[in-house]
């Protein structure tokens, strides 16, 4: 006699019996991915800003695309095998937080590139790298705002700090004064300003009487708009 059990555990397998994978196809859809993943190195040494081109970190982008469809490819096989993957990779945690969100965003497509390839669905991942090249190169060239300076004061005496603003205020529409360092006899200002003539602002905060120095700072923080 059939017991229930008997025909979940039919009905189951059956809903997800093992397709059969040739090595044909295995080998086309590695080389396919390892295509996709290659442009994938390209667009990232593109589009880094960062001062330092990490190589290694482009390199993995492609060795997790390949070894994602080699996975997805592997589940495909067979329900058991895939039911033992999932169980084996939840284990592993990854603890290099990634503070570039740009570097996050090329790690999901290089992990979707991966799926989706081995998923069998090629095409959809060169219509996936066209439109994201496309509108991610769009927003780079996108005009974004100008890019504030920290400028760096340092005087004799503490009144001078009146004089030396409303020299800034001269060649800055808006600035802010970050950080105040009083000594006992002398005053570093250190003022985010945006102005297209710094060097001229340097010129006259030089020639006041009682500025020791003068630096001008670009940083990579968020533009001014």
């Amino acid at each position: 006699m059939i017991s229930i059990r008997d025909i979940i555990k039919k009905s189951f397998l059956e809903g997800y019996s093992a397709k059969d994978i040739n090595l044909e196809v295995v080998i086309f859809t590695i080389l396919f991915t390892a295509l996709i993943a290659a442009y994938i190195f390209a667009v990232y040494k593109r589009m880094c800003r960062k001062t330092f081109y990490s190589r290694e970190f482009n390199i993995s982008l492609v060795g997790v695309a390949l070894i994602v469809a080699a996975i997805i490819i592997t589940i495909q096989s067979s329900i058991v095998v895939s039911l033992g993957m999932v169980g084996a990779l939840s284990i592993v945690r990854f603890r290099t937080a990634i503070k570039n969100p740009l570097d996050l965003m090329f790690l999901f497509w290089s992990i979707s590139t991966g799926i989706i390839c081995g998923a069998g669905f090629a095409e959809y991942a060169v219509v996936l790298a066209v439109a994201l090249t496309i509108i991610v190169m769009l927003l780079d060239h996108f005009p974004a705002g100008k890019a504030p300076i920290i400028l760096v004061v340092n005087a004799d005496t503490l009144e001078l700090e009146k004089s030396i603003l409303d020299v800034v205020s001269e060649y800055s529409k808006h600035y802010t004064v970050k950080a105040r360092n009083i000594y006992s006899s002398s005053l570093d200002l250190t003022i985010e300003i945006t102005s297209k003539d710094v060097s001229e602002l340097l010129k006259k905060l030089s020639s006041i009487e009682g500025v020791k120095g003068v630096s001008a700072l670009a940083h990579d923080g968020e533009t001014t708009f």
